[in-house]
Formats: structure tokens, sequence, C-alpha cells
């Protein structure tokens, strides 16, 4: 046991100050030289670690390590880091809170915080949104790579209600003030009852992987309350995205997406 745990510290502080030589560690560590050096031995041997440009006298850590590292953030999933933020907002407002992921030309839910208000909207997990007539979808189109967004837009633009977006350029022009404003809005396009602000959630890489929306009956939401929650959903939205580790956000919100 001793001897995996001297390996963990190793690695850890090889992680910390690479590249590191095994007598550095040794005194930073404060363990025998021989400790230290089988250690590197068993990790090396296990592909954790390397020599550092070649040389077997200072090592560096590998790729493996991000790889574990990466799948570790895997684990601490999407719905775990927004689900905390989610719940906050909906807190402070009171108003239906969705989660969602673009899966192929729709968008999913994968995530619902309800209201206590009587009359709310209530959509079941799995529920498949289209990618142009929902804050969720365009919340993530509009961001998405500039050929991802003139695949949708290449596709025939369902018409749902009469509030649907169907005109290509409409669209295009929608999707752009999307951008600058750093939300979408849904006034009654899938279903005339319901009303949604939105804003997209990226991760360490810089791609859309999901969206947060505020949802409520198209009664209740005013212009000032589409405005209000869509500075909230955007700053929720912020949050979640900076716990996946991206970084690079703009006034709209992402980086090159949708240029």
């Amino acid at each position: 046991m001793q001897s995996v745990l001297n390996a963990l510290r190793v690695l850890e502080e090889v992680a910390a100050r690479q590249p590191i030589g095994v007598a550095e560690l040794a005194r930073g560590l404060e363990l025998p030289k021989s400790s230290a050096q089988r250690a590197l031995r068993t990790l090396h041997e296990a592909g954790w670690i390397r020599p550092a440009g070649g040389e077997v006298t200072r090592w560096v850590v590998t790729t493996k390590a991000l790889q574990v590292g990466r799948r570790a953030t895997g684990e601490l999933s999407l719905r775990d880091v927004a689900l905390p933020l989610m719940e906050e907002l909906r807190r402070r407002i009171d108003e239906t809170v969705h989660l969602t992921v673009p899966d192929g030309d729709k968008v999913v839910l994968i995530e619902r915080l309800e209201t206590s208000k009587p009359v709310r909207i209530i959509l079941a997990l799995g529920t498949q949104l289209p990618f142009h007539a929902s804050a969720n979808g365009k919340a993530v189109l509009a961001v998405s790579p500039r050929e991802v967004i003139d695949r949708q837009v290449a596709l025939r633009l369902e018409e749902f209600t009469g509030s649907t977006i169907t005109d290509r350029e409409r669209l295009l022009a929608e999707l752009a003030r999307i951008r600058e404003r750093g939300y979408s809005t849904n006034g009654g396009e899938w279903r005339d009852d319901v009303s949604a602000v939105a804003a997209a959630v990226w991760d360490e890489s810089g791609t859309p992987v999901a969206s947060i929306s505020v949802n409520m009956p198209t009664s209740r939401m005013t212009q000032e309350a589409s405005a209000t929650y869509g500075a909230l959903v955007s700053e929720t939205a912020r949050q979640v995205s900076a716990a996946l580790g991206h970084s690079r956000q703009g006034a709209g919100g992402g980086s090159e997406a949708g240029r």
C-alpha cells in the first residue's frame, strides 16, 4: 500500500513541477531517493510519465494523465455541473428551467426543474425540440460552426405555428441577433402556448454542448420579462460553461462559432 501511495504522490509532484529529476522529487516529498526512483520506474512502465526530451534523468507526465482527467470530468457530467446553477436560477425567478443537448437535427431535453406556479409548461424528459423553432435550439445553432448553421438552414424549416421562422434569410438574421445579444427567444414558435429564453453552454474546447432555458406560458412572457430572464439565463449558462472549462466568451458568449 505504501508503494502505491508513494507512486501517486510522485505522479502529482511530477505533474506540478515537470520536468523534474529524482533527487528534486525525493527532497520535495521527503522520500528516500530509492523510493522515488522505484515510483518513477513504476509510473514509466505504466505509461503515466516519460523522460523529458529523451533524457532519463528528468520526467514529465504523458497524455495518459490528460485522458484520465477528461474521463473524470465526464463522470462529473454536464447535468451534475448544471443542476446546482439551474436550481439557483429557478429559485430566483420561480419559472421552469430546462437543460437540453444537441442530438442530430434536434435538441433533446435532459433535465427539467419546474416552477411552483400552478400554470406551467410541462415537457417530458427526452422531448426533441427543433433547432429553428425553439429557444434552446436557436441558442445552440447560433453559436455552432458555420457549416452546421448552413446545413440546418438548408433543411426544410417546418412551420409549427404562425410564429415559426420558415424563411432562411430571416432565420440567419435571427441567429446573428442571438450571437450579439447572448441569448435566444421563442415567442410561441414551436407551440403557441410556450415561450422561452435560452443561452448556450460551451465545453473546454469552445464547442456548444448544451443550452439552458427559462420556460413559461406565453401569457407570462412579456417583453420586460424576456430581457430580464435572458440576462439571467445567459449568466447561468456562462457559469456552467466556466465550470466545464470554457473561458473564451465574448459579448455574445462564444468565440469563432457561427462566423
